[in-house]
């Protein structure tokens, strides 16, 4: 589950490679032009794994995960978007993701993925935008009431939705 430096140290062994240099090593790779798109998704999908552990959360803002995730948000490509959101959604747990997140201007990508064909773009979107409701302006909230209306009725969607209603109209 959640990792601390002593699990970590467990996990790694005598010889294997420390968490920075394995995830430098990621976003080297993902950085590769010569790589296809399924590597891309691969590598991405890795990336937002890695992002829902606090443990990760100093060390995806040191080699800009969030940021490449971000970036990753105007592709073409709905899985690779599909991981990117979902990456942003485990980080923003952390308010020092979230700023970044904010502060990147991502919040207007975030709230265009709740029109995404993908079931699970959408349910990251919906998550992470109720973590980062504290930082968005109250247009953009408009924005998210209007577009989140519409799930509070979709199962699958409902409870999550309503949940995010609720948070805005406390605000």
């Amino acid at each position: 589950m959640f990792t601390n430096d002593k699990r970590q140290a467990e996990r790694t062994g005598k010889y294997d490679t420390p968490r920075p240099q394995h995830l430098q090593q990621l976003i080297t790779q993902f950085q590769n032009s010569t790589i296809s798109n399924e590597s891309k998704e691969k590598i991405v999908a890795n990336l937002a794994n890695f992002s829902y552990d606090p443990y990760n959360y100093a060390i995806l803002r040191d080699l800009n995960v969030l940021e490449l995730f971000i970036d990753c948000l105007t592709e073409p490509n709905e899985c690779l978007i599909e991981f990117c959101v979902g990456g942003i959604c485990n980080a923003v747990a952390d308010p020092q993701n979230a700023k970044i997140v904010c502060d990147c201007g991502s919040v207007a990508a975030l709230i265009d993925c709740l029109s995404s064909p993908v079931r699970n773009t959408v349910k990251y979107a919906i998550a992470g935008l109720y973590y980062l409701l504290d930082l968005v302006d109250l247009k953009e909230k408009e924005n998210v009431v209007a577009l989140i209306s519409k799930y509070s009725q979709v199962d699958g969607f409902a409870n999550l939705a309503q949940a995010l209603l609720d948070k805005i109209s406390e605000t």
